[in-house]
């Protein structure tokens, strides 16, 4: 299996996690704090589980600080991207997140790949 492949069943698997912790806090805590407390164990899930499945490298502190750039790159293109689709009237906004989530998947790969397997030269790196 390739890592894209591994990527996107993290993906898959995150969406789950992200889903079930919400609706486990919905329980006693309102939609909002619920949601972003949900949405920061779905950062830590995913982290975790794309140094560990999708690129096999060791979570360290480092890459555990920065991770948190590709969900907001992805934010950024998604948003972004479907901002202009509709304002241009090239897609209808029913779809357009949709399309741009799709579109940003290699976006996203590559930056997750790119944080997650660098190497800084002559640094030691401790796990989390």
């Amino acid at each position: 299996m390739t890592a894209l492949v591994r990527f996107l069943v993290v993906g898959v698997a995150n969406t789950l996690v992200y889903y079930l912790v919400y609706r486990l806090l919905l329980l006693g805590l309102a939609y909002l704090p619920a949601h972003l407390l949900a949405y920061g164990v779905g950062i830590v899930f995913s982290f975790f589980a794309n140094s560990l499945y999708t690129f096999r490298v060791r979570p360290t502190w480092r890459r555990f600080l920065v991770f948190p750039s590709t969900t907001l790159a992805n934010f950024l293109v998604v948003t972004l991207g479907s901002v202009l689709l509709v304002e241009r009237g090239w897609v209808d906004e029913r779809w357009a997140t949709l399309l741009m989530t799709v579109a940003a998947v290699p976006v996203t790969f590559l930056l997750t790949r790119l944080v997650l397997t660098s190497r800084r030269d002559g640094q030691a790196e401790s796990g989390p």
